[in-house]
């Protein structure tokens, strides 16, 4: 096998935990698979795979390797849909869990219908993202952003809101201010940059305040510091798109509705340093197209 061919079968190794399986998908036997591995390990003076009797899964060294793999061939794959003006193949795109769920999985299927040569590969999660090294062509995040060299489209804000259980503000009471938050608690959630909990935030005349409040448990995914909540840990901030099902059958309630967090900006990010293929394009364009009016509608 030439060395692309056996860039893709390594690819294939890892992603399906199977030399059989990826032998089969590049048209080789198991044979010729394990031969090209070997000879590939071989000349590079390193183990990329580890081997049992039922799975194969990468090494340390592999796992770099394979986002390398991922990065050479999605370019290459750029390279060739570019000068096409083909809009398909797979596109890889990084988004927060319940974003992707409650916001883009609902009109995704029309973007597909649009592009049927396309396939979308979506990532959850919210840590740092090498995108050219994992091979990933954008992704969508909340928040500030860091300096960097991305490119950034803005999607629109998402509006902000503090809620509780009613079964803790029965305990704790209902406050008007944020100066009535003696004795309340927070969720704290920790943040993956500081690895410290973030403080509350509350907007009035005069501007910006943050206050830290006791915390008795400590999260660090948005989908625990809900479903905390909705059992009385305490107060939590978050978009109010996370909480539109809560507040609406009252598991939650919104309290300080005066005094509201500022908006959290929403981007779309994707590599400066690369050609921008088709599918990021159209990708991106429809993002800015469809869900910029659902951020805006659901506030």
């Amino acid at each position: 096998m030439d060395r692309l061919a056996t860039l893709d079968l390594f690819v294939r190794i890892v992603e399906r935990g199977s030399f059989s399986a990826a032998a089969r998908a590049c048209g080789v036997s198991r044979p010729v698979a394990t031969a090209a591995i070997k000879a590939l390990e071989s000349r590079l003076g390193v183990r990329l795979l580890q081997r049992s009797t039922r799975h194969v899964q990468p090494t340390a060294e592999g796992v770099a390797y394979y986002r390398r793999c991922v990065a050479i061939l999605a370019d290459l794959e750029d390279a060739e849909r570019s000068a096409s003006g083909a809009v398909a193949g797979v596109l890889r795109v990084d988004v927060v869990g319940y974003l992707a769920r409650r916001v883009m999985l609902p009109v995704l299927s029309d973007f597909l219908a649009l592009h049927p040569a396309l396939t979308v590969h979506l990532g959850e999660g919210e840590r740092f993202v090498d995108l050219i090294r994992e091979g990933v062509d954008c992704v969508v995040r909340a928040g500030a952003l860091a300096d960097s060299d991305m490119v950034v489209r803005p999607l629109g804000t998402m509006e902000e809101v503090t809620v509780a259980s009613p079964d803790y503000l029965a305990r704790y009471g209902t406050p008007i201010n944020p100066a009535g938050l003696e004795g309340h608690q927070m969720i704290g959630f920790v943040s993956s940059r500081t690895g410290q909990p973030l403080p509350l935030e509350f907007t009035d005349a005069g501007g910006v305040r943050e206050v830290v409040l006791p915390a008795r448990l400590l999260v660090s995914g948005a989908d625990t510091s809900a479903a905390a909540a909705r059992l009385g840990f305490g107060l939590v901030q978050a978009p109010r798109y996370r909480f539109s099902e809560d507040l609406a059958n009252g598991a939650l309630v919104e309290v300080l509705a005066d005094f509201r967090p500022m908006p959290t900006p929403l981007s779309v990010l994707y590599p400066s340093s690369r050609q921008l293929s088709p599918r990021v394009r159209v990708f991106v364009d429809w993002l800015v197209k469809v869900i910029t009016p659902q951020l805006q509608s659901g506030q």
